[in-house]
């Protein structure tokens, strides 16, 4: 069984598009009932509305299938008043969902993906923190791409935070514990041990995973382009079990490379 990432995994991060193998890695999985959840790190469109655009452009994928942080941010947050930062999608999305907002004396601090945070909005969040607000980070990306270039994704945020104010973070998506444990739910299963966990974020989502033993696979599609801009910076418990250039790797049975 699986849990699939998906920009940089199943659809490129430029034109939003099917990466190649994509769609009939999904249609083999569906033909042969294996279960699988795609667990993606949406927050910029409603859930149903990014699952809808994936079907859209040829996935065959259920409602039962798929999970995104914007699914379990209010079972997180529940009653407790938040300030919110990220693109003016997320946030209106947040209003949305019905939490409370408040400027003045948050409970939480919500992070989410902004290409063009400035040092205000940073100085801004940790006078929240300061004052007594926890950090939320909606999932924990290491870093994502956009117009050719690599940003410092939500998780990169926040452990400046951490730094900036000696607070601790928690986190809604990926790669936390709750998180996955919900994906797991979807698949009737109480054992990480038998997922393996596709996704081109090592950081971000793939070793969190391999703390909670599920197998992992990293491909090479997206934030990543070779293994040496990332595999020799981390110990090497953290090695993913298997490194591929894409996704479509897997429908032809050939793996780049095995590390253990």
């Amino acid at each position: 069984m699986y849990f699939i990432d998906v920009q940089g995994t199943l659809i490129d991060d430029e034109k939003m598009l099917p990466i190649a193998g994509a769609i009939e890695f999904i249609n083999t999985l569906n033909k042969k009932n294996i279960p699988y959840v795609i667990i993606t790190n949406n927050t910029k469109h409603e859930s149903h509305k990014f699952l809808e655009y994936l079907n859209s452009i040829g996935f065959d994928i259920s409602e039962s299938r798929y999970l995104d942080p914007l699914m379990v941010l209010k079972s997180v947050v529940k009653d407790e008043s938040v300030a919110v930062f990220g693109n003016s999608e997320f946030k209106q999305i947040v209003l949305d969902l019905g939490l409370k907002i408040d400027t003045q004396n948050p409970k939480i601090l919500l992070v989410g993906l902004k290409k063009d945070y400035t040092n205000e909005d940073y100085a801004d969040m940790i006078e929240y923190i300061l004052k007594g607000a926890k950090i939320l980070g909606i999932h924990a990306t290491s870093l994502y791409n956009k117009d050719n270039k690599r940003y410092p994704g939500v998780g990169a945020i926040l452990n400046m935070l951490k730094s900036a104010t000696g607070s601790d973070f928690e986190v809604v998506g990926k790669s936390s514990k709750l998180f996955y444990k919900t994906a797991l739910e979807k698949l009737n299963c109480d054992d990480f041990s038998k997922v393996t966990i596709i996704s081109d974020d090592l950081i971000g989502d793939l070793i969190g995973a391999k703390e909670l033993f599920m197998k992992t696979i990293f491909v090479l599609s997206g934030k990543h382009k070779t293994k040496d801009e990332i595999i020799p910076k981390i110990s090497q418990s953290n090695y993913p079990d298997l490194i591929f250039d894409s996704i479509n790797d897997l429908n032809k049975g050939v793996c780049c490379e095995s590390i253990s």
